[in-house]
């Protein structure tokens, strides 16, 4: 922290980003604010997001065609980083979304993930089966570089932080 600012914030907790997302509340361009802080940390998250999609696109396939979208790359593409601040919930983190469009199987990217599989009819009839994806695909594509992205995340809030605290000296 440089010497002579007025406030110090620390993001090294979720409460630090709730400072840091009141302080920015109380700056005339807080919409601006948001938008700069919330863009800074999706692109933090960008290369943890791209090997996440590398670890689904890397789970082999029966190669079976029925006309439709391919799993592993529709479930990679609603593979993205997202940031909320304020509301209910604040924060930044990867999430795979819902695949709704894909022959029924909203709950994909889950599903995948999961080790004991999951339960469907053979071609809409009996008998039923358990099918397997790549178990924790998603848990372990980021698991080695964890502290690396959590890292990114506190710099970018503390670049935030010191932004505004260089403006509450001016001001």
């Amino acid at each position: 922290m440089a010497e002579g600012l007025p406030f110090e914030l620390s993001v090294e907790t979720h409460e630090g980003l709730a400072a840091v997302v009141r302080a920015i509340r109380q700056e005339t361009d807080a919409k601006e604010l948001r938008k700069d802080l919330a863009k800074n940390l999706r692109e933090v998250l960008k290369p943890a997001a791209a090997e996440a999609k590398s670890a689904i696109m890397s789970m082999p396939s029966a190669g079976t065609r029925h006309g439709g979208p391919g799993l592993r790359s529709m479930v990679a593409r609603k593979i993205r980083p997202e940031v909320k601040l304020g509301g209910r919930w604040s924060g930044a983190r990867v999430k795979a979304f819902k695949t709704p469009g894909i022959r029924g199987f909203a709950n994909a990217p889950k599903r995948l993930n999961r080790p004991r599989g999951w339960r469907h009819l053979t071609y809409g009839r009996e008998p039923w089966v358990t099918q397997h994806g790549k178990d924790h695909w998603f848990d372990r594509a980021m698991e080695t570089r964890q502290a690396h992205y959590r890292a990114a995340v506190v710099n970018a809030l503390e670049d935030m932080a010191q932004r505004l605290a260089q403006r509450a000296g001016q001001g």
